[in-house]
Order: structure tokens, then sequence, then C-alpha cells
């Protein structure tokens, strides 16, 4: 369990090319750094590696708005006082929003997406933020939230859980999709989004910005995700239908037995003779 927490009180890598790597043996997983000393690289294991060209210190990003007074927004140790990630509480109007600002275990583009459609709907008035209060007991919360489950460390300021957020972010725009609705009016649809993947898609179902393809996009999704990893397309063989094999079979046994019935009546002695030849008596 222990290990577990460990785990999971880090931000996880996503990269679909690592694995091949150390699998190759291009990239070598080594423990943490005991020392380094000249250009050799210490390891708690009590590993040496020698000559080292480069070492790279990967601690993340200092993040700072030096072009926005103090008042607006405030950074301290790398956390920033954000509603949602998005906008700044202590404004009298939401005239400024951030996008991208977020480290959600997804793909960032669509989480930016998402906040984007968020931040013009406030703009053009279309939407309401909750009062300051509420927005900076909703920070606090999350903060909280950050604390229990990671590290305390600057790297861990910004992260969020792709689908939890994403639906966060859904609810503020009217698009998040009701399952028990869809349910009602297009179980299979409901299905596929209850338990397929979580893609942009389901979000324009309904609501402002819905799409009239976002339907037939989800259950296409699948084959969007296969058709790049087919690389080398085989010509199928054309398969020989049950109909058409049945035709050939009956047919076949048709012609033989009018073939029998014409040598019986029209050569009797022809038949009798192939009978004998094979061992059969004819009656």
């Amino acid at each position: 369990m222990l290990s577990f927490l460990r785990l999971s009180s880090q931000h996880p890598t996503v990269n679909d090319e690592l694995p091949n790597r150390i699998i190759s043996g291009t990239v070598v997983v080594k423990p943490n750094i005991k020392e380094l000393r000249g250009s050799s690289v210490i390891f708690e294991d009590g590993s040496v590696e020698e000559k080292i060209d480069v070492v790279i210190f990967a601690t993340g990003y200092n993040v700072s708005f030096p072009f926005l007074d103090s008042s607006v927004i405030t950074v301290r140790h790398n956390q920033v006082s954000l509603y949602k990630h998005v906008f700044p509480p202590a404004l009298e109007q939401p005239t400024l929003a951030f996008v991208g600002l977020v480290q959600a275990h997804g793909p960032l583009m669509v989480v930016s997406e998402m906040q984007a459609r968020w931040v013009t709907r406030v703009f053009a008035g279309l939407g309401k933020l909750p009062k300051t209060k509420a927005m900076l007991k909703d920070i606090q919360r999350k903060k909280d939230e950050l604390a229990k489950r990671f590290l305390p460390s600057q790297r861990h300021t910004f992260e969020e859980d792709f689908i939890y957020y994403m639906d966060e972010l859904a609810m503020q725009i009217g698009v998040r999709p009701s399952i028990p609705w869809l349910f009602l009016r297009d179980p299979r649809l409901a299905l596929t989004v209850f338990l397929g993947p979580c893609t942009p898609y389901q979000y324009r179902l309904m609501g402002p910005g819905k799409w009239a393809g976002a339907r037939n996009a989800i259950f296409t999704q699948w084959e969007r995700v296969i058709k790049p990893l087919q690389t080398r397309m085989l010509q199928e063989k054309p398969h020989r239908s049950a109909g058409a094999l049945l035709l050939k079979v009956t047919t076949a046994a048709v012609l033989c037995v009018m073939v029998a019935y014409y040598v019986h009546w029209q050569r009797p002695a022809l038949l009798q003779k192939l009978v004998d030849k094979v061992g059969i008596h004819w009656q």
C-alpha cells in the first residue's frame, strides 16, 4: 500500500517511446544519484558511470508573471490562486483568464480548448462566475486535496485528473453529457460514452457548441486510432460464402441424378456394365 501511495504521489510520464527505448537498452534506468565526482556519476546502488558529458536537472519551471501587478495575481512557491486554474478571483470583472496553466493527466490541448470555450462565454457575458468568497473556497479546497495526494513539491501545484477536470469545466459551460438522459434517448450512445474513452466528442453532444457529427465521431473513434497502425495493407483473399458452396453442390447432385436417369432409361446395358465393374449387383 505504501509503495502504491508513493507511486501515485507524483504525476506520471506519458511517453509511448520511452518503453521501447528501455527495452532496446538505449535508455538505462538508474537509482538516485549519490554523488557527482568530476565527470563521473555515482549512484546509490554503488554503480558508477564514467565520462558523463551532460547532467540535466529536470526540476521543472518557476512560474512568474512579472508583467502583472501583485494585486491581480501572486505566486508563492509556484502556487497560483486561480479559480479552476483559469480566473483570478480578486478582479471586480472577469476580464483576465489563463489558458493552459494546468497539468492534467491527459492531453493539454484538449484541456486548453475546453478552458477557452469557458473563457469566451464568460467574456461574452453568456456565463457568470461565482462570488469571490465561493471561488476562494474552491481554490483552497483544491490546494488541500493536492497536499493530501501529492508530495510537497513545486512540481505538484497545478495537478488535475483529466476526466474529473474536463467534467468540471464542462459543467461550467453546460456541455457535460447526461448519461441517464442519453440512456433514455440513445442507449447505444450512452453505453459507448460511459464505457468508452473520454474524448472531446462527448462534450459536443449537447449544450453550447453542440455538433451534429459528434455521435458518429464517437462510434468511429477507435477506427481512427487503429488506422495509423495499419502500415501494411494486405489484399484479402475472397471468401467463398456458404450459400455459393451449397448452390454448387446442389447443381452437381442434380446433374448426377439426371445423367443416371438418362442412362438407366436410354442405355440400360451401359449402366449394367458400369455397375458390374464396381462389383455391385444391379436388381
